[in-house]
Order: C-alpha cells, then structure tokens, then sequence
C-alpha cells in the first residue's frame, strides 16, 4: 500500500484557496479517508453514523441521530432560508483497501457517495454564521430499493426552502434530473411435472412475464436516453415448480407506473397464469428547472473556481426522487466524483475535485443566504420532530 500526504496533488490556485476560507484542506482529506474506513453498507451504517456525529460536532455544528439511523448536522437557527444538504452514508457490499495515491483517494464510497457527503459537512461547517439554517444529513439504505433514510426524513424534517442531494456529478456537474424507478417482484408455482409436458412450468412462466414487460414497455426502451423507459432483470431464480424475478424499470418523465402495472397483472391473466406480482418500490422521475435558485447557485460556485457548468440528465435514480415527491422546492443534485466509478473495485476520487467540490458547495450556500423563506422557516427551525442522539 502507497502511503501519501492527505495534501492536494497540486497548489491551490487563488480563486480555490479564497473559495476554501476557513476549511483547512488537509484535515478534509483526512475526514473523508475516516469515513471510508468505516465499512458501512446497506443496513450496517451505525458506526459511520457515530463517527460522523462526532466529527459534526468538532466542526462546531450540533448533531444527532434519528430514529431511522440517519445523522443530522446543524448551524443555529437564525432567521432566514432554511437549506438542508442531503447525502448518503450507505455503500455497496465490499469493502475496498483504503489509500491515497498519485493525488487519488481509494475506497468504498469515495465516489459513491461518501466524497460528495463529506463535500457537504465541510462546506456547511464553514458557514457556521448562515443567516438561517443549514442542516447536512447523513443518510441510510440509499442504495436499496425502499431508500429508508430519505423517506423517514421527508416524513420527519420540515419542508426547508431549498435541498441539495450529495451524488457524484464532476465537480463541474449538476444534476437536474433523474429518471424515476419501479421495482417489481415476480412469483410463480405450478404443481410438479415431468419436464416433458407441453404445459408451461413456473420457470416459462417467468420468462413470458420477463417478456410481457419488454413488450409493453415498447422497441424503445432502454438506459440510453431519459425520454425512455429502461428495464433490468436483477435476479432470476426457479425451476419447474417455483420461480422468482426481481425486476427494475427506469422511467421517465409522465410515465403512468400503476397503469404499467396493471397492464402486466391483465396480461397475466389474459395468459392463464396464476403469478403473484408485488410492487416492492415506486418514485417518479424528477427535473427541476434549469434556471432554479440552487442550479444558479451551483452555477456561480463553479464559475468561481475557473469552471464551466454542465447540468446534466441522469438515467439512474437517487434520493432527489424520492424528497421530490414531499418536497415541492428548489432542489438539485451536486458532488465531486466520477459515477463511472460507482460501484467499481477501482473506486477513487481525486483529491483536487473533492476539494474544488467543497469550495463550489460553500460558495453556493453563500449565494443562497438571500434566498426567500417560508413564513415558518423565517424564524428559525420549525415543525421539526426529535430523534435519538
């Protein structure tokens, strides 16, 4: 293993080194490669959640843990815009050996989405003094299909005024949409057989049911384009009498899930199968305006570090999907990375990025610091429920 320096791969230019004021770069570094030695997939998040509670609270911001096992940082309630940063804690299985090499950062999550997470707790602690509130949340189960984290804290948190969610976009990036998502369970039995008769076994009926969806979806679909609907079959299991398919559909913008599904559950019966099929999860697909409030202060954060902004369409899914669909407010998706390198064994994220990420987050919460208030958040934090610290 290379061992490194956690200082930036090359010297700070003027514009970065005043849009980092008051985050020192190294110790950033060195909180991010914390966080990636803490394994946390899906549903094992509490030692990360602890760890980050503890380093909220060294950076001057109060912090807790809340009945979903999402932690959440927070400035003083001042009157003003209320602004929460929102990324995820959780990982894919598969821990990766952490290390810093050739100004490259090495681990589970450092893409995906610890970096832009981490990007965001720096970046709010610098602005202690926001004229309102800022809250950064660490959330759970992102990367499953229920989204548990986010769903508890659209149900528990305030509406605020505006929302950042931490993914990887490049630090020049903005996502402004995502395709939605519906996960769909298949089940089917037929009494035992020889494998020589004409009538159809559970695993046919499966492969029928992984075609109807293809037919109904239509020539066009696939992953290529966010106009498009696109289907993956996750897993496939089953023999003659028993068989199961998990199935995801990516779809886009004015896609009409429950008709879908019950277009397949009539086609079913239309076939004489006697299959059980169980929506596990549905979000919708969501695009904000180009010109929105948080996309424009994205914007000036990247100009103000020599960048070019790209907004961007995703064809996967995130957690913007999901606070969408409770939270009618300005909103976007932000954070250094590369998504090419999400889930990959060779997982990195360059130090340079992760830095320029911060300082475009801090400008950007600078820009924000006029935004209009609700009446309730004018005051402060309102409407808020209580977890568990």
């Amino acid at each position: 293993m290379t061992t490194e320096t956690a200082a930036p791969a090359a010297a700070l230019t003027d514009d970065l080194t005043a849009a980092l004021a008051g985050t020192d770069p190294e110790a950033a570094v060195d909180m991010l490669r914390s966080m990636l030695e803490i394994p946390s997939p899906s549903g094992e998040e509490g030692p990360l959640a602890r760890h980050l509670a503890d380093v909220m609270r060294g950076l001057g911001l109060t912090a807790r843990i809340d009945d979903a096992g999402n932690v959440i940082g927070e400035t003083p309630a001042r009157p003003g815009p209320r602004i929460i940063l929102l990324g995820h804690m959780d990982t894919v299985p598969g821990q990766l050996a952490v290390h810093l090499e050739g100004g490259r950062l090495h681990g589970r999550g450092a893409a995906d989405a610890q970096g832009p997470l981490a990007a965001m707790v720096r970046a709010v602690a610098a602005h202690r003094d926001f004229p309102g509130r800022l809250v950064v949340v660490g959330v759970v189960e992102e990367e499953t299909p229920k989204s548990r984290g986010a769903v508890h804290i659209g149900r528990t948190l305030a509406r605020p005024d505006a929302l950042i969610v931490g993914e990887p976009s490049g630090w020049p990036g903005i996502v402004i949409g995502y395709k939605g998502k519906l996960d769909l369970e298949y089940r089917v039995d037929c009494p035992a057989t020889h494998p020589s008769n004409p009538v159809e076994k559970a695993t046919e009926s499966a492969a029928a049911f992984w075609q109807d969806v293809l037919e109904l979806l239509g020539p066009e679909q696939g992953h290529a384009s966010f106009a498009t609907p696109g289907a993956t079959l996750v897993g496939m299991r089953g023999d003659i009498t028993e068989a199961r398919l998990d199935v995801s559909i990516r779809t886009p913008v004015g896609f009409d899930q429950e008709g879908f599904v019950a277009a397949l559950r009539e086609l079913d019966q239309v076939h004489g199968r006697d299959g059980r099929l169980t929506v596990v999860n549905g979000v919708r697909a969501v695009e904000t305006e180009r010109r929105g409030p948080v996309v424009r202060a994205l914007s000036a954060g990247i100009r103000s570090i020599g960048g070019t902004p790209r907004p961007t369409l995703k064809t996967a899914t995130s957690d913007m999907n999901t606070l969408a669909e409770v939270w009618d407010i300005p909103m976007a998706t932000y954070g250094p990375g590369d998504s090419a390198l999400d889930h990959s064994d060779e997982e990195h994220i360059l130090v340079d990025d992760y830095l320029r990420g911060i300082a475009v987050l801090s400008t950007a919460l600078g820009e924000l610091a006029t935004l209009p208030t609700r009446s309730a958040n004018a005051a402060g934090s309102a409407g808020e429920l209580g977890g568990v610290s």
